[in-house]
């Protein structure tokens, strides 16, 4: 048989020909043995592990004039025309090419049509994550609804691009990659029934040149058999695949091991005058340093050799280089392919690359990994010491407090007077925070978070005002984000909960974005498109979630009944809006902040 059409003569016919699906296969048949065939199936992973070949043979199981059957037995003719894609009930569409809506709702028109050659009617969709969005909108109620006698299989190597609505209704199939070994099993075996000669070593480094996928496997072997005229070995494989000969790697690692910068070149000179693109021999080559890599650290791995060949040269090779070293080169290496992807002379790149290695063997990479490393705990350590100067600082403020009779509750935000969720940390109205710095005394030189009282907001809540203002949110969120789109990312985060005294209350899942929420930038622009929305001035007050909750629940459990302390009440006494602060200063010194409510009338 001649060489050019292996794949098709080896493409499975039944289930017991697929490699390395056995958990799929094993399921399928059950289904079909027991009568429980889904309406509709997905089957996505990386391309050549069979997906598009599963899908048709579960087409002849199901439809087999002796079956349905586990297994089809590819001699009736529902079988043998169904293999050849005679069969008008059995329809495979290619979404890449024919991914219009219109395509969609021709097969939506024509399901409700029994099948008029075989058993059931299968529509195979290939590549289905290449369809649009009205495609899949005219596929979402067929799918949901499809008549017993139509199955759909779905097949997609980007499954995350499907959606959520269409994944739902499918029973989904993940295909793995085909092991290693498996593929040097059905490779051997391929060759043992075409007679063609093949070295193990050359069946291995095609296997690893698949990435996974039999199809690329079979397909590799077929153009290796072709250029060697039948006899497959290891130099013939890295000649028709375009690689580079084992040698090669040697000279360019010896070259790196030395800082020889000029032997470097010259190896680069002659892959590129054999016509070699740079960026595949930066892959190579970093792909060679990952085996010496794991000639070191693993040696007895099973599958631990790589592309390049021979364990024994490659330990050899990797007593040269520290463990360290190699890992810094494999880095370096990593790096400069990504920017390779951009360069307008990969070359270039490539040259720059090895001699940056042979220049200071690659102490860059170690010692940039090793900034890296060091950095994270420097900036512990500092955060650290913040935090304990902070506490230090606290732990000053809240002993003069306690000397000079003011409450504890007005030092900062973890007091005492917290408990029970009747205060929060949030963005109060400007009035309190005025009063509050003013009540620590003047010992504290960091003005402190305002705070705002939540028993207003809880008997807002569901009032006709605060209903009207929170319907507006989605409004001012719009605004938010056409004015500063960095500030409504932080406060998409938030959930207006309340509406009280021309301030709206937000609970945040997340105190990260309550406080930079908080920020008074970030708080100007908030605020600022609340009152353009609401129509009058209008301010922002915030608190956690958990906060909010546990507020309503203190309010549930405590009823309509329960009264209110006594609190002392300060108005202007002047009657021009401004508040007489020394006598704040005082009362706050007297009564504490808990006690004591400023409002203006």
């Amino acid at each position: 048989m001649a060489h050019m059409a292996l794949y098709r003569a080896w493409r499975p016919q039944t289930f017991k020909d697929m490699v390395g699906q056995q958990h799929i296969v094993q399921t399928l048949q059950n289904a079909i043995r027991e009568d429980r065939l889904s309406h509709a199936y997905l089957f996505s992973g990386p391309r050549g592990t069979g997906k598009t070949t599963a899908a048709k043979v579960l087409a002849k199981a199901v439809n087999c004039e002796r079956g349905p059957a586990t297994e089809p037995c590819n001699e009736c003719d529902a079988c043998r025309r169904i293999t050849s894609g005679a069969v008008m009930d059995v329809v495979e569409i290619d979404a890449a090419s024919n991914r219009g809506v219109e395509e969609i709702r021709d097969i939506r028109d024509k399901v409700k049509y029994a099948p008029t050659e075989v058993r059931r009617k299968v529509y195979i969709i290939d590549e289905v994550h290449m369809l649009t969005t009205e495609a899949f909108n005219a596929l979402l109620k067929t799918l949901e609804e499809p008549p017993a006698h139509v199955m759909f299989i779905l097949a997609t190597t980007e499954s995350h691009r499907l959606p959520a609505t269409i994944i739902s209704r499918c029973q989904r199939f993940e295909f793995r990659r085909v092991p290693l070994s498996e593929q040097v099993e059905r490779l051997r075996e391929i060759c043992g029934e075409e007679g063609i000669s093949a070295d193990p070593d050359a069946l291995g480094y095609i296997a690893r040149l698949s990435d996974g996928g039999m199809r690329d496997a079979v397909s590799l072997l077929d153009q290796i058999a072709s250029f060697t005229g039948g006899e497959v070995t290891l130099q013939g494989a890295v000649d028709a695949t375009g690689g580079l000969p084992a040698d090669q790697f040697v000279r360019m690692a010896v070259a790196i091991r030395d800082q020889d910068a000029a032997a470097a070149l010259r190896e680069i000179d002659e892959m590129m005058q054999a016509g070699k693109s740079a960026d595949k021999c930066l892959e190579q080559l970093m792909h060679y340093f990952r085996d010496m890599l794991l000639a070191q650290l693993a040696p007895d791995a099973e599958g631990a050799t790589g592309r390049a060949g021979d364990p024994a040269a490659l330990a050899q090779a990797a007593s040269g280089f520290s463990r360290e070293r190699l890992f810094a080169v494999i880095d370096h290496l990593n790096r400069y392919q990504t920017e390779m992807k951009y360069a307008a002379h990969p070359q270039t790149m490539f040259e720059i690359a090895l001699l940056k290695l042979c220049s200071d063997g690659g102490a860059t990479a170690v010692g940039g990994q090793a900034a890296a490393s060091a950095a994270p705990a420097a900036a512990a350590g500092a955060d650290l010491q913040r935090l304990q100067q902070q506490v230090a600082g606290l732990e000053r403020k809240l002993a003069e407090l306690a000397r000079t009779g003011v409450a504890a509750g007005a030092a900062g935000n973890g007091g005492p007077g917290d408990a029970g969720g009747s205060r929060v940390g949030g963005a109060g109205s400007a009035r309190s925070s005025t009063g509050t710095a003013a009540g620590a005394g003047g010992a504290a030189k960091a003005p402190l978070r305002a705070r705002v009282k939540v028993d207003p907001f809880l008997a807002a809540k569901g009032s006709p005002d605060a209903l009207q203002a929170l319907g507006k949110w989605p409004q001012a969120m719009q605004r938010v984000k056409e004015e500063r789109v960095t500030v409504h990312a932080w406060l998409v985060d938030g959930e207006p909960v309340s509406y009280a005294d021309d301030t709206v209350l937000v609970a945040f899942r997340n105190s990260i974005h309550r406080e930079t929420t908080e920020k008074p930038a970030n708080r100007q622009v908030i605020e600022g498109v609340l009152s353009a929305v609401l129509g009058r001035p209008t301010q922002l007050a915030t608190l956690l979630q958990k906060e909010w909750q546990e507020a309503l629940a203190s309010a549930d459990n405590s009823g309509a009944g329960r009264e209110e302390p006594e609190v002392l009440q300060l108005v202007p006494d002047d009657g021009t809006g401004s508040q007489s602060e020394p006598l704040i200063d005082e009362a706050l010194r007297l009564f504490g902040e808990e006690l004591v409510v400023i409002r203006e009338d």
